[in-house]
């Protein structure tokens, strides 16, 4: 896994320098970015998931990618579960199987039509739950890394060149 993780580092660092994300990381920011790169929305849905059971479920059909995520929790905590969500797409893992158990967990209101993939959030027992987990770390770090290393625009805007020129140059690099 250590090529992997190598690899996914790698990955998400030039995709986010691509999708220009800036701090502080909005995470609704960085999936219509995402899904407007790679051609196909990302839709966020806050769900009443049940527990126990998965706090995220990413489904994937022909026109969208939907990603269910627990309502019932922290912002903080529903922002990694979207991340982690985020983190099955952008290692391109496939179907585990049980979509149809996934779609009947989110309750009998969930439109289960055309669900080619899902993946749902419940056990790290799996490589692609690590790497999904890793993909979601990565993001967290750096924004948090970003944010809090940027300075801070000065009250005067006229010394924002200034500002500008003695700062350091933070990012992906």
């Amino acid at each position: 896994m250590a090529i992997r993780e190598r690899e996914l580092r790698r990955y998400c660092k030039r995709l986010l320098r691509q999708l220009d994300i800036q701090p502080p990381l909005r995470v609704e920011e960085l999936c219509q970015r995402l899904g407007q790169h790679r051609g196909k929305p990302i839709r966020l849905i806050p769900w009443d998931l049940p527990v126990p059971g998965p706090f995220g479920v990413w489904i994937s059909r022909p026109d969208e990618d939907g990603i269910f995520y627990q309502r019932k929790t922290s912002r903080v905590h529903q922002d990694h579960i979207i991340l982690h969500e985020i983190g099955h797409i952008l290692a391109d893992h496939q179907d585990g199987g049980g979509a149809e158990e996934d779609a009947l967990a989110l309750g009998p209101d969930h439109p289960r039509k055309l669900i080619t993939r899902r993946f749902n959030r419940a056990y790290y027992t799996e490589d692609y739950e690590r790497e999904a987990e890793l993909v979601a770390t990565i993001i967290q770090e750096w924004a948090v890394v970003i944010d809090y290393a940027t300075p801070r625009t000065a009250e005067d805007s006229t010394l924002d060149p200034l500002s500008s020129a003695l700062s350091a140059r933070w990012g992906w690099t």
